[in-house]
């Protein structure tokens, strides 16, 4: 192999390189972004549950 296509090999592999790293970065940050919205999805769902009791405990003191 000559020098340029050492050169260019070795620039192929840092490219694919960087790229690999770059899409596992991204998926580790939709991964992340998938956990936020689960997790305000059950705070969202948690905060009506207790709701829903205190609603039920009035209306239990009311008979």
């Amino acid at each position: 192999m000559s020098d340029s296509q050492q050169d260019e090999q070795q620039a192929l592999e840092k490219y694919l390189e960087d790229k690999a790293k770059e899409e596992q970065e991204i998926e580790q940050q939709q991964e992340s972004e998938s956990l936020s919205k689960y997790e305000a999805c059950v705070l969202r769902e948690s905060a009506r549950v207790k709701e829903l009791m205190a609603e039920a405990r009035s209306e239990a003191k009311k008979y």
